[in-house]
């Protein structure tokens, strides 16, 4: 692979991380499906079980891979709402408890309604005890994978931080030791991103909208996005000076980057920046956006 196609990959990887990150998952998930369902067929043939059984093992792996990954983007978005951390371990624990019973629920649920209409199909049927030996040896399983996603999700966004390049206030060292943004730190014209081997300034006039997620603020600038580790509203208060404002409960954007608004009977608008995104805007944030644009 030459420098400019390894430049090219790494360009799609950041800015398409979520297509990327599921199409490997899925790859992964059913090579391991085949693994898994070869291994139990062999397992039969040294059993001398019927050769027309063959097709279980392989409705069993890829049924539990086609409901593992119809719930991942339920899950990924779970795992948002409580990041990993060194604080609240007890709480964090019983969080995920409860997150690895209703994954296995579900997904248990997802398997059943696609393994009957094959059962039926062959002249069988398909049966499961939810309250029994059944579902304990499903949530064992489950359990594991719940451990597993929840390790590989909080690895692949470290990872995709380093890539992407993570944004730092100026002057701040480690930014998962600082504190949240100080309502006394002056506005500041300039994030520090690190990215991987080198840093760089990033004009805080060239960030066109904000988002919130988990613990971080996603800065987006031309295509890119920078996580900033600290809240939206302590970031807006310090970036409403520089003409910052909030549309949605999990959303902000620069004023000066707006091109246009929509609205809807409801009262609930779009906005669409020079760059052609559109970001929703909130009722309840509306008069206060219009407020805003007038002094900037």
């Amino acid at each position: 692979m030459t420098a400019n196609q390894h430049s090219n990959l790494t360009e799609q990887l950041i800015l398409h991380p979520q297509r990327y990150g599921y199409l490997l998952l899925a790859v992964f998930l059913l090579i391991n499906a085949a693994v898994n369902a070869s291994s139990v067929w062999v397992d039969l043939q040294r059993n001398a079980a019927n050769d027309n059984l063959w097709w279980h093992p392989v409705l069993w792996e890829y049924s539990s891979v086609v409901s593992t990954l119809l719930l991942c983007p339920l899950l990924f978005w779970w795992f948002r709402q409580q990041p990993l951390r060194l604080t609240a371990i007890s709480r964090q624990l019983a969080f995920h408890l409860v997150g690895s019973l209703l994954f296995a629920l579900l997904h248990i649920v997802l398997m059943i309604l696609l393994r009957k209409p094959f059962y039926a199909l062959a002249g069988d049927s398909y049966g499961f005890e939810p309250l029994t030996t059944d579902f304990f040896y499903e949530y064992r399983k489950d359990a594991w994978a719940y451990l597993f996603f929840l390790s590989c999700y909080h690895l692949a966004t470290f990872f995709y931080s380093r890539l992407s390049g993570e944004a730092h206030q100026l002057g701040q060292t480690d930014a998962s030791l600082a504190p949240a943004i100080s309502d006394s730190v002056k506005a500041p014209e300039h994030f520090l991103i690190k990215k991987l081997d080198r840093e760089f300034l990033l004009r805080t006039t060239d960030i066109e909208w904000l988002e919130a997620s988990g613990n971080y603020v996603n800065l987006h600038s031309k295509g890119r996005i920078y996580p900033l580790r600290a809240t939206l509203s302590a970031t807006l208060q310090q970036l409403e000076p520089l003409g910052f404002c909030r549309t949605h409960r999990s959303l902000a954007v620069n004023l000066r980057q707006i091109d246009s608004m929509q609205f809807q009977s409801s009262g609930d608008g779009d906005i669409t920046l020079n760059s052609g995104h559109t970001v929703a805007l909130s009722r309840r944030y509306k008069e206060h956006l219009k407020q805003q644009l007038t002094t900037i």
